[in-house]
């Protein structure tokens, strides 16, 4: 929902979930129309396999790999978790997770049974190589084959990580990097090749399309090791019969989000002009030195509080979120702006993301939104407006 669709209502938390694209409607109604199960070899599975795999090259195509290697599953999490799986059971004994993984990254980590260290983060949000370099250079052969996962754009803060730079550090150890690349795909060009990745996951509802869908591509030095079993469904690493109407979605949403990678970068400006509103009234821009994702705000009000704030703007008609949507609906310091060093102004964030179907127009009612619910704060507390 946008204020395109419904008066004085903005939608502001694409990075939570994004509106649906019409083209990906479009596909999914028109498998919906054909019955057949892609593993059949009669005239409608073979027409279901073609719907699968035109949505494998589409989605292949968005971020850089061969459609081969690209293995559909039921969402980012899961993506996530079938490489960090598969890396413990080709040996994998210690790993080494950026301190702003998303929940499904960390979690999964910690429960392996292997060593998991943290690699952290500079102010800015950025991942510590000198930190990573060092710790690499001190690798015992023991500790077999290390593994690292850094996400490529953070979902808080929208800041882009140096991945390139660390996939090197991991390659000369003949290691294993895990990219999360489910914030920046649509956003920024991704090519996981060029990348270094080892493995890589995207979901399709945070670029337009529909919920419950996600790949995960690999590279020649991964080995996956199938997690779900069953059939002989994505070439034997995944068992299960495919989501054809959901993947066919997700394709759609893929080809439309890589054309309009350009458009969506020059949109930097929108975000820009409300920081700079933000910023006079006394409130602070996380990640704001580092390069981030074009349609990201992370900003802190000191003394006004994330709920009061999300709550505040959710009845204006104004949707953002206090930073993660995956807890619970629980708003709680971010555990990513904590790492940052930001704990004292964890608890006065907000994040601000739009997506494909957000105008300048949404932008600026937002900001009239915040300051409107900001001047009422203040006034409740007897500051004058701008004051920290």
């Amino acid at each position: 929902m946008t204020s395109n669709t419904q008066k004085n209502v903005v939608y502001l938390d694409h990075n939570a979930t994004a509106a649906v694209r019409s083209c990906a409607r479009s596909a999914m109604a028109h498998a919906l129309e054909h019955v057949g199960n892609p593993s059949s070899i009669h005239a409608a599975g073979r027409a279901a396999r073609a719907l699968l795999e035109t949505a494998r090259e589409q989605v292949a195509a968005l971020i850089g790999a061969p459609a081969p290697t690209v293995v559909f599953t039921s969402g980012g999490t899961e993506a996530n978790a079938l490489a960090l799986e598969s890396a413990v059971v080709a040996g994998a004994k210690r790993l080494i997770v950026s301190a702003i993984e998303h929940d499904s990254v960390q979690e999964t980590a910690r429960i392996q049974g292997v060593a998991v260290e943290v690699l952290p983060v500079d102010s800015d949000g950025q991942a510590d190589v000198g930190w990573l370099r060092k710790r690499l250079a001190g690798w015992d052969a023991a500790e077999g084959k290390p593994f690292v996962a850094l996400m490529l754009a953070n979902n808080e803060t929208g800041v882009i990580q140096p991945v390139t730079e660390v996939a090197g550090l991991v390659r000369a150890l003949d290691g294993w990097l895990h990219v999360d690349a489910i914030q920046a795909a649509g956003k920024i060009p991704v090519d996981s090749r060029a990348l270094g990745a080892d493995t890589l996951s995207v979901s399709a509802h945070k670029i337009g399309g529909p919920q419950g869908v996600g790949a995960l591509t690999f590279g020649p030095r991964a080995t996956l090791s199938r997690r779900q079993h069953g059939g002989g469904q994505e070439r034997g690493r995944r068992g299960g019969t495919e989501n054809v109407p959901g993947i066919s979605s997700f394709g759609a949403a893929a080809a439309e989000a890589r054309l309009g990678l350009e458009e969506f970068a020059r949109r930097a400006a929108w975000r820009d002009a409300a920081a700079s509103q933000f910023k006079a009234l006394g409130a602070v821009v996380m990640g704001e030195a580092a390069p981030r994702l074009a349609n990201t705000l992370c900003v802190a009000t000191p003394g006004f509080t994330s709920d009061v704030q999300v709550m505040g703007l959710d009845l204006a008609g104004v949707m953002v979120s206090a930073g993660s949507a995956c807890s619970s609906g629980k708003v709680k310091a971010s555990p990513v702006l904590e790492a940052m060093g930001q704990g004292e102004l964890a608890a006065c964030a907000i994040r601000v993301s739009g997506g494909w179907s957000t105008t300048e127009g949404d932008w600026i009612h937002f900001v009239e939104a915040w300051s409107a619910a900001h001047a009422r704060h203040a006034a409740r507390h007897r500051q004058p407006v701008g004051a920290v």
